[in-house]
C-alpha cells in the first residue's frame, strides 16, 4: 500500500480516477503523489535562467513536503510513459499499460509493484520520477462484484 520507507511521511488514500505521478521523496524511495502535488514541484525545480540559477543558490528553495499517495493491493491502474527499455524488458508493447498494484513478499525492503497483464511483475522503485498514474479502480472487479447466488428469483 505504501512501502516503509513511506509511513513516515503525510499520507492518503489514492482516490478512483486521481491522476499521479512518481517522486522520490527525500527518504530516497519512490512513490506516488497527486499530479498537482507533482507539478509544482516541477515548476519549483527547473530555475530558467542565469539570474534564477544564482537567487537559487544564494537562497534555495525550502523542501516542499509532498504528501504521499497510498494505493491498497488489487487496485487497477494505468502506468503511461513506459520507457522502451522498460517495454522489452517486461515484454509489453506501448507507453501505457493497465496494470493490478500488488505487493510482493513481507520480506524487508520496498515491496510495492506493478503486475502487468502477462504476469510479469516490477517494483515501483523502477519508475522514472515524474512518471504519470492513473487509477482506474482501487480494487479488481473480481474482488468487488457480489455473488448473485441467492438474489435470482424465479418468475
Amino acid at each position: 500500500m505504501c512501502d516503509y520507507s513511506l509511513m513516515a511521511l503525510p499520507n492518503r488514500l489514492a482516490v478512483s480516477g486521481e491522476e499521479l505521478v512518481s517522486h522520490k521523496f527525500q527518504t530516497g524511495a519512490m512513490g506516488l503523489v497527486s499530479s498537482s502535488d507533482g507539478q509544482l514541484l516541477d515548476a519549483a525545480a527547473k530555475p530558467n535562467g542565469l539570474m534564477q540559477r544564482i537567487r537559487r543558490f544564494l537562497n534555495p528553495p525550502q523542501a516542499r513536503q509532498c504528501t504521499a499517495v497510498c494505493v491498497p493491493p488489487g487496485a487497477r491502474l494505468v502506468v503511461r510513459d513506459i520507457t522502451q527499455q522498460l517495454q522489452r524488458e517486461v515484454g509489453v508493447e506501448g507507453d501505457a499499460q493497465e496494470v493490478v498494484f500488488t505487493q510482493t513478499g513481507p520480506g524487508i525492503g520496498f515491496r510495492d509493484a506493478f503486475r502487468f497483464n502477462n504476469g510479469r511483475e516490477i517494483s515501483l522503485q523502477r519508475l522514472n520520477e515524474g512518471q504519470r498514474v492513473r487509477v482506474l479502480s482501487l480494487s479488481s472487479i473480481e474482488d468487488i462484484t457480489p455473488s448473485l447466488e441467492g438474489y435470482l428469483v424465479n418468475p
